[in-house]
């Protein structure tokens, strides 16, 4: 049923894979399917913010974010598990798409914390993978 399974993952957020990471190598195991793994490193969300940093930081914060992730996998998947790293960088939710659907992947899974008052007004990121997503998406509690 799933061929390819996209785990987003916040590297410095354990409460982001803690309980989706066993779900979706267990989904990945079952079916046979690749599981890749993607974090999103975000943007400075205005040009100003992003004048006060290097020039090379972006470039080296996606370095560092590959390095990181490449180690979660090797600690935090298991060896019979095809496992692929992905690195994104813009809008986490967007990223998060984009790379489900360049991926070709069938399932898309997420981890969610329990809402808080301004997650009802704003919107977390979990909530517009869920809305606009193309693949199936499982939501995984905290």
């Amino acid at each position: 049923m799933f061929k390819n399974i996209l785990l987003s993952v916040d590297l410095g957020e354990g409460s982001s894979w803690k309980e989706a990471l066993p779900k979706a190598v267990d989904i990945a195991a079952a079916e046979n399917a690749i599981l890749h793994l993607v974090t999103v490193v975000p943007t400075y969300g205005m040009p100003i913010v992003g004048s006060f940093f290097p020039e090379d930081f972006e470039e080296k914060a996606l370095a560092a974010a590959r390095t990181q992730l490449d180690e979660f996998i090797a600690q935090h998947v298991p060896d019979t598990i095809d496992a692929k790293a992905h690195v994104a960088h813009g809008v986490i939710y967007e990223e998060i798409m984009h790379a489900a659907d360049k991926l070709d992947c069938d399932l898309i899974v997420l981890a969610s914390h329990r809402p808080e008052l301004r997650d009802y007004l704003i919107g977390p990121n979990a909530a517009r993978v869920v809305r606009h997503a193309n693949q199936s998406v499982m939501v995984v509690r905290g």
